[in-house]
């Protein structure tokens, strides 16, 4: 399951940390991550799931 969870965080990173924390801070974070640029939100999202 988590490696699902990697690539939708390559090609959607909010995707990825919805399925992993779903809606709450760190969603925002890489919403915010993702709209400043593309590969903050991606390595943020993999940080999320690989710490879990």
């Amino acid at each position: 399951m988590d490696l699902i969870r990697v690539l939708l965080s390559i090609l959607l990173p909010p995707l990825g940390v919805f399925l992993q924390v779903g809606i709450g801070a760190q969603f925002w974070i890489n919403i915010i991550l993702t709209i400043l640029g593309y590969i903050p939100g991606i390595i943020h999202a993999v940080w999320i799931i690989a710490k879990r």
